[in-house]
């Protein structure tokens, strides 16, 4: 294992611990794009100008692009920036059994058992009264606040656990009976009054640390890697790609949405008009017509990332017998007969290349027939922009846990593969 390969692994973990929630995985990507030298657009403020690099935030989405000249087509590295977790509900407090509970409720296909037994911290945003106007702050509370328990293994019916039900079994304990509302401590904590808090989006985040485990140091444990780990690695892209040679084409974007867990629609989904708003309004900026608008995305190709199942050594039986995908095996082209992934000829021969140039293996991935397929802001974005869409990902295990697992080498080959792409 190289240094930089530890590296690359070890950059991922300190991301992902500093965002718990889509909103700072923004605030992460914002905060190495500003250093690099990128300007914060506003979606409501006048786009002018040729070249340069730039990034607008809607919500827990980010979109960030790079041209000298501004002109030609764009290259796309997509993903998302939501991940499966325990939200807080509306009315959260609730007492049972003398204990202070907060009302959960599961996001986006959680594995519920991963999340029982964990030390869990609270993050999101609050929107709140400021004066005459509405602000918002983000929360990020990384003290062990909540704890879901598991049912005593005596008390089940024949020892072999509890069919967990969203409804009633996955509330947390927050305290004792006494325990303050939620939303006035939280509050407190960001020191903004109670009674201004007019929103909030508050999930909760398992708080041990990421770590590089294992016997030879060759494998990452950490939350959220599904999808934080397409975000990483797409933003080190974008970053390194201005730092190495002339990309051959005009524009390399970075484009993640929040929530595909739960399909993508909505005003910052993949869905929505954010992508195709603000490839016009570039091409807008530098005196482009509509027309030249159409051509330069009938050029144009996206990488949907998203991370990829590797074969599980405990459940070898549950994946395609012919398409064994390996951890620190390389990055994966993920294909789909029934479009559950937007991977053509055409798009697979641009990712196949990419990796050739970057000098790192590809797997190729095809789900079980008999099996459900999950799905990708792949097709959702070819669909709406009409973009020729590649889905690609790189390898992991325990995907939608409360903690995942993928190889150290992955992460630098999966940025290294990105990379090639948006060079060309």
């Amino acid at each position: 294992m190289t240094l930089d390969t530890s590296a690359s692994a070890v950059g991922l973990g300190e991301f992902i611990d500093a965002s718990p929630s889509p909103f700072h995985v923004c605030a992460s990507v914002a905060s190495e794009l500003d250093a690099a030298g990128f300007r914060e657009l506003a979606e409501t403020d006048p786009w002018m100008g040729s070249g340069g690099s730039f990034y607008v935030i809607r919500g827990g989405s980010i979109i960030a692009w790079s041209s000298a000249t501004g002109n030609g087509d764009f290259r796309i590295v997509g993903g998302h920036t939501d991940s499966p977790n325990l939200r807080v509900k509306q009315h959260p407090d609730k007492t049972s059994a003398g204990v202070a509970m907060v009302g959960l409720e599961s996001y986006g296909g959680a594995w519920l058992n991963s999340w029982l037994d964990r030390d869990l911290g609270l993050s999101g945003r609050l929107a709140y009264r400021d004066s005459t106007t509405v602000a918002h702050q983000l929360v990020h509370i990384t003290e062990p606040v909540l704890r879901v328990p598991q049912l005593a293994i005596h008390l089940s019916d024949d020892r072999k656990g509890v069919a967990l039900d969203p409804q009633r079994h996955v509330d947390g304990i927050f305290g004792v009976a006494d325990a303050p509302p939620l939303l006035d401590w939280v509050a407190q904590q960001l020191d903004i009054d109670p009674a201004a808090v007019l929103g909030w989006e508050l999930m909760t985040h398992d708080v041990t640390p990421s770590r590089i485990i294992g016997a030879q140091q060759d494998l990452l444990s950490a939350p959220r890697l599904d999808n934080q780990g397409t975000c990483y690695a797409g933003l080190r892209a974008l970053l390194d790609s201005g730092e190495t040679e002339v990309p051959m084409h005009g524009i390399r974007m970075l484009a993640l949405f929040d929530h595909e867990e739960v399909g993508s629609g909505s005003e910052r989904g993949a869905a929505s008009d954010f992508l195709a708003t603000v490839c016009e309004r570039i091409v807008s900026a530098r005196g482009g017509s509509r027309d030249d608008y159409h051509r330069a995305m009938a050029a144009s190709v996206c990488v949907s990332g998203d991370m990829a199942h590797a074969t599980h050594p405990n459940y070898p039986e549950r994946h395609e017998p012919a398409h064994r995908i390996a951890i620190n095996g390389g990055p994966v082209l993920k294909v789909n007969q029934n479009l559950r992934y937007a991977s053509d000829a055409l798009g697979e021969a641009v990712f196949a290349l990419a990796c050739e140039r970057a000098g790192v293996p590809l797997q190729r991935y095809v789900h079980r027939a008999d099996l459900p397929c999950g799905s990708t802001i792949g097709p959702i974005t070819a669909t709406r922009t009409g973009l020729r869409t590649v889905d690609v990902g790189a390898p992991q295990l325990a995907m939608h846990s409360a903690r995942e697992l993928m190889g150290v080498d992955d992460v630098w080959m999966y940025s290294a593969a990105l990379q090639a792409f948006l060079l060309g």
